[in-house]
């Protein structure tokens, strides 16, 4: 019997959007291949897992703030005997563990997948290359194999009118080889920009982090569902911090809508926006790459063109 292990992700005592998307994948799956699917969290998700997973394991680090990458891929090797696929989300943080976990295990790895289907009693993998230009089919071959996939590639899945009840996991803590450090998130009402609906992105084109009230503005308009983003040189002069950072080496999204606001459009940060249902540049550069891939755009000075569409928002024009 086909068996699939969700590793998740959580924030306090609450399931990400990301790995109820990736619920959905394991689900189908298991499904597809006649098999079952169950679900590893910490002991702080016992009742949000129970009402997703028809079967949930848990592992209690109470006394650990955090266990990171290198605690949770040691965890997770020792709870893989008969598990024919582990999935996790492709956040830093999935990637991380399954680069970690694919070492450990020996097994084969395709990381930000797309998509799947099961061909021949076999899944097959889609994963985007070339910064989204062709997509390659994958297969991997081993009793154990090891899949992420990037959020919001699939809708969530539904909690269930059961509950589960978790079986705790007997693991044995490793001990770190480094020291992790706890920063201080940000308090935002606003969701994260890999999970947001709507993600506002600015550039260079804002001149400095003093600007960036225009967008924020534009946000303001767009309700509670949007998000703040930035390409990577204004990460890198930290005008932002780099978990707004969207590209090929920051966080790719797929929001409903992605609206970018000074933008070039050079072809890493593409790369991280191709999945958008609609995008939207604003540039004064009328040669500007953006406008390439852009469904629409407008030619004009931002600091004109976003304040003007923020009032019609309002307006409800």
């Amino acid at each position: 019997m086909f068996k699939v292990l969700v590793i998740a992700e959580s924030s306090g005592s609450r399931l990400t959007i990301s790995t109820l998307e990736v619920c959905r994948v394991a689900s189908e799956l298991s499904m597809l291949l006649g098999g079952h699917w169950e679900m590893l969290v910490d002991h702080q998700t016992e009742e949000a897992a129970g009402a997703i997973a028809p079967r949930v394991s848990s592992f209690d680090l109470r006394e650990i703030a955090y266990p990171g990458p290198e605690m949770l891929s040691d965890i997770v090797a020792q709870v893989t005997k008969a598990v024919n696929l582990v999935i996790m989300p492709a956040t830093s943080t999935g990637k991380d563990v399954m680069g970690r976990l694919a070492q450990k295990l020996d097994a084969p790895l395709a990381q930000d997948c797309m998509g799947f289907e099961v061909v021949a009693g076999r899944p097959v993998f889609k994963r985007a290359l070339y910064g989204g230009k062709v997509t390659a089919n994958v297969e991997l071959s081993g009793k154990l194999t090891l899949v992420s996939f990037r959020p919001r590639a699939h809708a969530p899945i539904q909690q269930s009118d059961e509950f589960v009840k978790a079986n705790p996991c007997m693991v044995s803590i490793p001990e770190l080889m480094t020291a992790v450090k706890l920063q201080p998130k940000a308090s935002s009402e606003r969701p994260d920009v890999t999970e947001a609906s709507i993600v506002v992105s600015g550039g260079r084109g804002l001149q400095g982090p003093e600007n960036w009230y225009v967008l924020e503005d534009l946000l303001d308009a767009l309700g509670p569902n949007a998000a703040l983003a930035c390409s990577r040189p204004v990460s890198d002069e930290n005008w932002r911090p780099h978990s707004e950072h969207v590209g090929q080496t920051g966080r790719a999204v797929a929001p409903d809508l992605y609206i970018a606001a000074g933008i070039s459009g050079a072809t890493q940060h593409v790369a991280g926006i191709v999945r958008s249902k609609c995008i939207l540049a604003i540039n004064k550069d009328p040669a500007a790459p953006i406008f390439k891939v852009a469904d629409y755009g407008i030619v004009g000075d931002l600091f004109e063109v976003v304040p003007a569409l923020a009032a019609a928002i309002r307006r409800g024009a």
